[in-house]
């Protein structure tokens, strides 16, 4: 694995749901993505082709995650009508519908080995659910509100999961209890994950934070103040020495978890990002979001829709860098043409807006380095002049 992070670079804007994007979700190979959507709909983009998208339907309300099974084979979703839906990601999207939550499900995720499944809801549970056989194992209560996320750990023996409550619980899942619980009192988790190599978690705090806790040794190891508004979503690099950040103040940031700072702030969408997630290589990540429009006031579900991929390597060719998805809507009176000249001039724009911002990072931390070298050389005048 580099070390080393090369600079992201915008390939391709998706555009097809009709409300917010809440989950992006790379499969094995990376060739595919699939997103959940408030508009009840998941679908899954070919990334080379420039086929059309598979649309699943199903869900009878909003859906509110999606992951594919470590292998591919599979797709589960979970959706505020308070089912999971496992499916099988071919052209007319067969699905199998797994119930025992009594309010909306926030997340669902699978076990790196793809056996089980695990769902967080509103109805203050976490449920592990076996995937061959499509039934619920057991529940997990501790919580004293909504759960907003569950990730298995690495090993599978764990469970982390985060709830309004403003607590992180830690469960082992052999005999069933909570092993261990953090307190935030600034705030609640959005959003919570292992690092690769499970010895970490991450979570992503509604009062604008993110922090990394030991899970071994019980502690805070780092905690970054770099949104303007809550973080909704986090991923891991598969190095475990990155982390990238999506928040409701329209930036995705990446984390040098090994220095322990930040590197980069992009800026591709036009409102809050809801979602993001490496590719299990790392080469590529994506990210979906509701790019609200000036003239929405409130309410998620008013919002335009997006989705958009990027990636960490700027060894990409020419073409695959500028390709897009072209979808016009035929009710606007544009002709295809016209259309595709548009989106195209959209993506050029992204892209620009990208350079830009990294651009402006690096001034932001050369000018940090500036700053650093004065004050230091300010200290050794003053040092001096004590001396004398």
């Amino acid at each position: 694995m580099a070390s080393a992070l090369e600079d992201p670079v915008l390939i391709r804007p998706f555009r097809g749901h009709r409300a917010a994007v809440t989950g992006v979700a790379f499969n094995a190979d990376a060739a595919g993505l699939a997103t959940s959507s408030l508009d009840r709909f998941l679908m899954v983009w070919k990334l080379k082709t420039q086929c059309r998208a598979y649309k699943f339907v199903g869900h009878a309300e909003a859906v509110t995650s999606v992951q594919f099974s470590p292998d591919g084979q599979l797709l589960a979703s979970a959706s505020q009508d308070r089912t999971v839906r496992l499916w099988i990601p071919c052209i007319h999207g067969e699905s199998s519908v797994l119930k025992g939550h009594t309010a909306s499900i926030r997340s669902v995720s699978f076990s790196h080995d793809g056996h089980f499944l695990v769902s967080a809801s509103n109805d203050k549970s976490i449920k592990i659910w076996s995937v061959r056989r499509q039934r619920l194992l057991f529940s997990l209560f501790q919580h004293t509100h909504w759960v907003r996320c569950a990730k298995f750990s690495p090993d599978g023996r764990l469970v982390a999961s985060c709830s309004e409550d403003k607590s992180v619980k830690i469960w082992d899942t052999r005999n069933k209890t909570c092993i261990d619980s953090f307190l935030d009192y600034g705030g609640f988790a959005n959003f919570v994950d292992f690092n690769p190599s499970g010895t970490c978690i991450a979570s992503a705090g509604s009062n604008h934070t993110v922090k990394l806790w030991d899970i071994r040794m019980n502690k805070l190891l780092q905690h970054y103040k770099v949104h303007r508004a809550g973080v909704n979503c986090v991923s891991f690099h598969p190095s475990g020495n990155y982390l990238i950040t999506a928040s409701t103040d329209g930036t995705l940031k990446i984390l040098d978890l090994l220095e322990g700072r930040l590197i980069y702030t992009l800026h591709g969408h036009k409102g809050p990002v809801l979602s993001v997630a490496f590719s299990k290589g790392g080469e590529k990540f994506a990210s979906g979001g509701a790019d609200a429009q000036d003239d929405v006031s409130s309410g998620d579900l008013q919002y335009p829709p997006s989705s958009l991929l990027a990636t960490s390597s700027k060894r990409k060719s020419e073409n695959e860098s500028k390709s897009a998805v072209h979808n016009v809507d035929k009710q606007t009176g544009i002709s295809p043409s016209l259309g595709n000249a548009l989106e195209h001039i959209v993506e050029q724009l992204d892209v620009l807006t990208l350079t830009i911002s990294i651009l402006e990072q690096r001034l932001t931390l050369t000018e940090d380095k500036l700053k650093e070298c004065l004050e230091n050389q300010q200290k050794m005048l003053h040092q001096g002049r004590q001396e004398e």
